[in-house]
């Protein structure tokens, strides 16, 4: 039976900010073709900006938001990982299911939305070192959320963290490999494999 009282209608939803359209659309770019190949006039196009409003809040211009951009796909990636950490009970099945999620979203983008990390991390390194700094922070945050979520099932301080960057190292590279190649495979595979090593350590 339908209420008789009235309910408030819900409030629009609100539209994304200058500087958040700025951050999401060079991250999506920057998932597409790294940093270099991000040009500022067509992040500035896309993302509905103007360059004067890039240079607003990013005085350090094309550099300072990609590390913004880095960090924003650090979150995204940070959540798929508590997503498909948090799914299981059982350890080794949780990292299989973070592999999953991630062949599931690479599929979803026809294969064309990677790691925004990733993509930018190699070309920045000792050329890039503010890019470079950002990038790695991004992986340290990712493998201890999966160290966190091994210590919690009993595996031993040392082996977990050991585990957490082969972890994350074997996603990101199956990761790639399922984009290149268009497959899910790689990714699980590596998931499978990645649950079996989880399993030789559990207590």
């Amino acid at each position: 039976m339908a209420a008789t009282t009235k309910t408030k209608t819900a409030a629009p939803a609100t539209e994304p900010g200058t500087r958040d359209r700025l951050v999401r659309t060079a991250s999506h770019l920057m998932q597409h073709g790294g940093y270099e190949s991000t040009p500022v006039k067509q992040l500035v196009r896309e993302a509905e900006a103007t360059l004067g409003s890039l240079y607003h809040f990013f005085p350090g211009g094309k550099q300072e938001l990609a590390v913004a951009a880095i960090r924003f796909g650090d979150g995204e990636f940070a959540q798929l990982l508590r997503d498909g950490l948090a799914g299981h009970e059982d350890p080794a099945r949780a990292v299989e299911a973070v592999a999953e999620l991630l062949a599931d979203a690479l599929a979803a983008s026809d294969w064309r939305d990677g790691c925004p990390v990733t993509a930018t991390a190699l070309e920045s390194v000792g050329r890039l070192p503010e890019l470079q700094e950002a990038c790695a922070q991004s992986f340290g945050h990712w493998q201890e959320l999966v160290a966190q979520r091994l210590l919690a099932s009993g595996i031993a301080e040392p082996e977990a963290r050991d585990l957490a960057v082969t972890i994350v190292a074997t996603l990101e590279g199956a990761e790639m490999t399922s984009q290149v190649t268009a497959s899910r495979t790689p990714l699980l595979l590596a998931g499978r494999h990645l649950a079996r090593l989880v399993a030789s350590y559990l207590p």
